[in-house]
């Protein structure tokens, strides 16, 4: 299965999922997934932003702000006898958000501890999924532009040294007399 978007260098490709997962031009792969929900089409849309340092800032920045807002919103809605502003939903979302958790803001409530569960694995799992995409992005780059073109990395010269080695065996062993 594959998705359409943007390579990390702007180039319109297909991103394919499962074990041959990579990126292959949009011309090659052609099971190119028509179903894509709106969300995953919003989210390839601001992933194509992160692919400069500034791009990727901008995108965790509002990542994370979005977050704390409705985090804090939604703590002011389920636990109102403990978080009766959206100031202090807020300064419990932000508190938790960035892990240092003072422990002076708690939700007591059921609604307000689901709230509170949902938030600690967004910001835990869908933040740091985020930051190491990205992050991906920048060392595929800097391989790319660090390796010059035509260049034999090391690993290509020790399949060629294999393959001479297996060459001359092969050879060795067809002029040998058969017993």
């Amino acid at each position: 299965m594959s998705r359409p978007g943007l390579h990390p260098e702007g180039m319109n490709i297909s991103r394919t999922v499962g074990p041959a997962a990579g990126w292959a031009p949009a011309a090659a792969n052609s099971t190119v997934m028509e179903n894509e929900t709106r969300l995953e089409g919003r989210l390839d849309r601001i992933l194509a932003h992160a692919t400069r340092p500034r791009g990727a800032a901008v995108v965790i920045a509002t990542v994370s702000t979005s977050i704390t807002v409705v985090a804090g919103m939604l703590m002011t809605v389920a636990d109102r006898d403990n978080f009766p502003s959206i100031g202090s939903g807020l300064w419990w979302a932000v508190q938790t958000v960035t892990t240092v958790g003072y422990g002076d803001h708690v939700p007591a409530s059921v609604a307000g501890r689901l709230v509170a569960a949902l938030v600690m694995l967004v910001g835990i799992g869908f933040l740091t999924v985020i930051t190491a995409a990205i992050t991906s992005t920048f060392v595929s780059r800097t391989r790319l532009e660090q390796a010059p073109s035509g260049a034999v990395t090391p690993t290509e010269e020790q399949l060629r040294q294999i393959a001479g080695r297996l060459e001359r065996i092969e050879a060795a062993l067809t002029d040998r007399p058969s017993r």
